[in-house]
């Protein structure tokens, strides 16, 4: 017998896929959670068959539930690319660009050269998410990820951008408080709390400095950049966040084992759209000098 599947069903499963909850999938909607629950129990009923397992973490979809959530992304990206060619009458590009970056990405390297890119393409909407976690492109959480990292996750396609250099950077004021000179054994650290205790610098201090007890901690590296700017202490932080900043200079460094990639992340289902094309060459082109 032929399912009654209809369009707006899809759309209810992969709300319901992305965000992972009744509440989730209601807000992506736009609707009322019982509408989402009605409609998802109609659904099944239809189909003869289960689509998401109820548990302790939410929904999670079942391999038919699953399915049908990739036949919706399909959908989804079809429509995207319609709507793009008919907002830029065929050579214009145009729609909404949901990029996700940490705060000292953010700030450091793409605020610098964005402006550019926004005035080439007016049409492009630019909707800039700054976090320390990487969001899932999977559930379209954002559509372009750029993430300083060695390994990127293999799910994804993307681009290496460019090199990160890192050194331990200490202010010209925090230095002559020091008497001229910065004994890294015994100098004020300031480094990333314990919500980042896997970052490359926390891993390579202690490594380095294992008896070092930092004075103050950070739960971004934009805030250590900003603390070692305001003469708190020493820190480690990108070059390229400090190496044109005056009066800050370089205790140590670039350090090898804290070099890393920047690299432009995208889903497989949206790399071909034009404007993500067109922001991978854009990148790629204008954050090198950037970089340090």
């Amino acid at each position: 017998m032929q399912s009654t599947l209809s369009l707006s069903d899809l759309e209810l499963v992969l709300a319901l896929v992305r965000g992972r909850s009744l509440q989730g999938a209601a807000e992506r909607l736009k609707v009322d959670t019982s509408t989402v629950f009605r409609a998802i129990k109609r659904i099944e009923k239809d189909l003869g068959d289960l689509l998401f397992e109820r548990g302790r973490q939410g929904y999670l979809p079942t391999e038919l539930g699953r399915e049908l959530a990739g036949y919706a992304e399909r959908i989804e990206t079809e429509l995207q690319e319609a709507r793009e060619a008919a907002a830029r009458g065929g050579s214009e590009p145009a729609g909404a660009l949901r990029i996700t970056t940490t705060d000292t990405v953010l700030n450091g390297l793409l605020l610098p050269v964005l402006g550019r890119f926004a005035a080439a393409y007016p049409q492009v909407e630019l909707e800039l998410i700054a976090t320390n976690t990487l969001a899932n492109l999977s559930q379209r959480d954002a559509d372009v990820a750029i993430r300083a990292t060695r390994k990127p996750p293999e799910h994804l396609v993307g681009n290496r951008l460019g090199t990160l250099p890192s050194a331990v950077f200490a202010s010209e004021t925090y230095i002559a408080r020091m008497g001229g000179t910065v004994d890294l054994e015994r100098a004020d650290w300031v480094a990333l709390d314990e919500s980042l205790a896997e970052h490359p610098s926390v891993r390579w201090r202690r490594q380095r400095y294992p008896k070092v007890q930092p004075r103050y901690r950070c739960n971004s590296v934009l805030s250590v950049a900003g603390s070692v700017v305001w003469g708190l202490g020493v820190g480690v932080a990108p070059v390229f966040l400090l190496k044109d900043r005056p009066g800050v200079r370089v205790i140590e460094g670039p350090v090898a084992e804290l070099e890393t990639d920047l690299w432009m992340l995208a889903h497989p289902d949206i790399r071909h759209l034009k404007r993500v094309k067109l922001l991978f060459d854009f990148l790629r082109e204008n954050l090198a000098p950037e970089m340090g």
